[in-house]
């Protein structure tokens, strides 16, 4: 009896000194947060949300690492009352929260739903942060939602969910080359510019069919995904003059997926328009960009006319080559090719070209290029064969062919073989600092059947190479350079200014760049 009372003697005791303890103990009043949450994710992506309809509920967690009891001054959207997602927090629903605090050690649950009227939203993705008190402790986790209302182009699966692909050639073994992708049926063969187009895989253009992009429509491609234009298919992207450069309302523009801001210039994001042999096309105020090669011109139909018309239309950031031709038949005016990872141009084997009033700048910077602007052969090494064509034509007039190397333009022939090429009041930069082009037939600037009226390596004064902005101020060297029978087959600039008596030579007409 004795020994159950010292036992419950000593626990009172015991009990007593906790809860004195406790008492004094001021930690359980909570220290300020000072941004060192952690969060079970950096970024969390909502599911593809339908038009007016709520979205599932998904969950953030977080953590409290530290020993002391703490609490955020404010969590909420960076949006505020006008984010499209809702949050619960300990059961609080709402936008922007005060006080939320955590336990040492411990962790909080965040819920967030959105719906979105795609109706109302000019946004393929909608973003928002979940902001964490403010600096010089802020955190952040985003949020990313793919609104439904574009158009999902992707390939089908059979029935024993295998995923549809194209052939594109055979082997050395003759087994057929697949490549992941589908051919567009008559209904998919018109893109308006109502939603955009969100494309898996190759959309495949067939035998007598004719891909429509109409003016203003917007192309967005996956990882190795493009167009390829089949035999005797054909693509008429027509788009026209915007009254507004920021939107560009009314030109067609494909591009990755990727649509935050740290992907709007980085290159290789898709793969290729591919016109293959027997496959003709227009473009008109068309831009590409971030792709690995912008346009793969493979092959002529061998018709006078030329298969591919390029008219007023932009490539930049391609990985590779911004239009890489194959014995192609191609007619371009007012074309703008900017910083790719080889070439913005290289003819091989051959064909037949024709370049007027076009800018090929390069000024890439994000790895180290030892290729010219603009390359031209009549030849193809692969590892077993020298393949070889004639160049029938390569004309270019009133261009630009420039860069950050000291040569920009690359000319190499099989001397048996047709090699015919001119450029004419153009300004091209070729400095050949150290005579090793001197005895080259083909870099000899004196030979009028070659060139005519050309300057070499004097400033272009472009408005911003890094930005891709190729506009020319007053003081180019590419200033009334130009001559009037290239004006007159294309009497304005790419941005509708009009040409004079003296035009420019390049894309544009020359302006002051300080407005």
């Amino acid at each position: 009896m004795k020994s159950q009372l010292a036992f419950l003697y000593k626990t009172s005791l015991f009990l007593v000194v906790l809860v004195s303890l406790a008492s004094c103990r001021d930690d359980f009043e909570p220290e300020r947060s000072t941004g060192k949450l952690e969060f079970s994710r950096d970024t969390l992506y909502l599911d593809t949300v339908f038009s007016n309809i709520g979205s599932s509920t998904y969950t953030l967690k977080v953590f409290n690492r530290s020993d002391a009891f703490i609490r955020i001054p404010q969590v909420g959207l960076a949006r505020g009352e006008n984010s499209a997602y809702r949050l619960n927090i300990d059961g609080r629903a709402g936008k922007v929260f005060n006080e939320v605090e955590i336990l040492p050690r411990d962790s909080i649950f965040i819920f967030i739903e959105t719906t979105l009227d795609a109706q109302n939203n000019d946004q393929l993705i909608y973003t928002d942060q979940i902001v964490f008190d403010a600096e010089p402790y802020t955190q952040k986790v985003e949020l990313v939602t793919l609104v439904q209302d574009a158009e999902f182009l992707f390939p089908g699966r059979n029935a024993q969910g295998i995923k549809e692909t194209l052939q594109i050639g055979v082997d050395e073994a003759g087994e057929p080359i697949l490549i992941e992708g589908f051919v567009l049926a008559d209904d998919q063969l018109r893109f308006t510019n109502e939603k955009p187009y969100v494309i898996y895989g190759y959309a495949g253009i067939a035998d007598g069919k004719t891909m429509i992009i109409e003016a203003g429509a917007r192309l967005h491609f996956h990882d190795n995904s493009g167009i390829i234009v089949g035999n005797g298919g054909r693509i008429e992207a027509n788009g026209s003059l915007s009254t507004n450069p920021e939107t560009l309302e009314n030109e067609i523009i494909l591009e990755g997926d990727r649509l935050e801001p740290e992907y709007a210039a980085v290159p290789g994001q898709w793969g290729t328009v591919w016109f293959t042999p027997g496959s003709t096309g227009l473009m008109n105020y068309v831009t590409l960009k971030n792709s690995n090669l912008g346009i793969l011109a493979d092959g002529n139909t061998g018709n006078a006319e030329a298969d591919i018309q390029l008219k007023n239309t932009q490539i930049y950031n391609s990985a590779l080559v911004g239009l890489y031709a194959v014995t192609a038949s191609i007619d371009a005016e007012n074309l703008v090719i900017g910083n790719s990872g080889i070439s913005n141009l290289w003819i091989r084997m051959g064909g037949s070209y024709s370049f007027t009033h076009s800018t090929f700048a390069n000024y890439w910077i994000q790895s180290f290029r030892n290729t010219p602007a603009v390359q031209i052969d009549n030849f193809l090494e692969t590892e077993d064969a020298l393949l070889t064509s004639g160049l029938t034509k390569a004309d270019f007039v009133n261009c630009i062919v420039y860069g950050n190397r000291a040569e920009e333009l690359g000319l190499r022939s099989v001397e048996e073989l047709p090699f015919n090429f001119s450029f004419s009041n153009s300004l091209i930069r070729f400095d050949d600092r150290f005579g090793e082009f001197s005895a080259l037939p083909n870099y000899d600037f004196t030979d009028t059947a070659k060139y005519q009226m050309i300057k070499r390596s004097e400033d272009p004064d472009f408005e911003n190479t890094a930005t891709n902005m190729y506009r020319i101020g007053l003081n180019s060297a590419a200033r009334a350079l130009g001559n009037a029978a290239g004006a007159a087959r294309v009497p304005r600039d790419i941005s509708g200014t009009e040409r004079n008596n003296n035009p420019d030579a390049g894309a544009y007409q020359a302006t002051n760049l300080d407005n």
